[in-house]
């Protein structure tokens, strides 16, 4: 069985849900195990009764951990949020004998091909990570770190063990959304993995996996029979990043910051991706009765930074997408 781990709150939730179906459709045997990061989360994830999804209350995770409590007291939510990426595969690892393999993978993730392609990749070592694979234009954000957290698997040995502590530890002590020298959230932490794990360190060289805004113009996506291709290899799945949900026909497509993407191209991704989550809602309605809402709050509050209301208002105007 393949395990996949991931995270979420209530904001992210048609996200999440939608993540979880793509797996479905791509994926024959899997697990994906769920931290709720609230309430709303953990209610409706049991109200769908799934049985390839298993629920992790984030107060479990907190008891497992008691050192979260002071973390949350002295960064943002998003950093808090951060600080637990490490350690939910570790807990995973620590409590279920039966995960020999873990694979943590972001919410805003949607799978068009199995990633068992990956799996060969890993082969029998221990660790596996993927590049975030800049376009020239954006060098400069590699001192955000070379690789990104989105997709990574971890082996349950001696190696992939040492490595999941070591990153729990470190984003317990700093984790925080500034670049430092040599850190910058959970991320930067990655880049000395291939100098510490040698051998044991797969990186990804499939140029379907984690096609996103800061790499898609580096090579041609096509339209094939099979579906889209990117650079002769099928794309695997796309991060959907800085997406940002108005309702069921709008969206701000966060490209703005990074390169806007051909006309033909983004109506394909963007627009599949909002009636994907338009069908995540129906079916949670279907299998529920709630009614989810498709948009997203935006959050003001203590420790969490937003941009002004008027740059909201720019960056939204020039991202936006409307989906018949």
């Amino acid at each position: 069985m393949n395990h996949f781990c991931t995270y979420f709150d209530s904001n992210y939730l048609i996200r999440g849900l939608t993540l979880y179906r793509s797996l479905e459709a791509c994926v024959g045997d899997f697990r994906l195990h769920v931290l709720a990061l609230d309430e709303t989360v953990a209610d409706i994830l049991r109200r769908l009764n799934t049985p390839n999804v298993n629920v992790v209350d984030l107060s479990m995770l907190e008891r497992w951990e008691p050192r979260y409590q002071s973390a949350r007291r002295n960064r943002s939510l998003v950093e808090y949020y951060f600080t637990l990426s490490p350690g939910l595969p570790l807990y995973l690892m620590q409590t279920k004998e039966e995960i020999d393999l873990i694979t943590y993978i972001d919410a805003d993730l949607f799978f068009y091909e199995s990633p068992a392609v990956l799996m060969n990749e890993l082969g029998s070592r221990s660790i596996l990570i993927t590049q975030h694979r800049y376009a020239p234009h954006l060098k400069d954000h590699v001192k955000y770190g070379r690789y990104n957290v989105q997709y990574q698997s971890f082996r349950r040995d001696e190696t992939g063990l040492r490595c999941l502590k070591r990153w729990h530890e470190q984003c317990l002590e700093w984790c925080y959304d500034r670049v430092e020298p040599d850190r910058y959230a959970d991320q930067k932490y990655l880049d000395e993995w291939p100098g510490l794990y040698g051998d044991a360190v797969a990186v990804s060289t499939h140029k379907g996996a984690g096609v996103a805004p800061w790499n898609w113009s580096t090579e041609s996506i096509e339209h094939t029979p099979n579906g889209l291709g990117v650079g002769g290899h099928p794309l695997l799945f796309f991060h959907f990043h800085g997406v940002k949900l108005f309702g069921p026909h709008a969206i701000s497509n966060g490209l703005l910051d990074w390169g806007m993407m051909p006309w033909k191209l983004r109506r394909r991704l963007y627009s599949d991706y909002v009636r994907e989550m338009r069908r995540t809602r129906a079916w949670v309605r279907t299998q529920t009765g709630l009614k989810l809402p498709l948009r997203d709050r935006i959050r003001r509050g203590k420790g969490i930074r937003v941009d002004t209301l008027g740059e909201i208002a720019r960056k939204a105007w020039a991202q936006l997408m409307i989906i018949p």
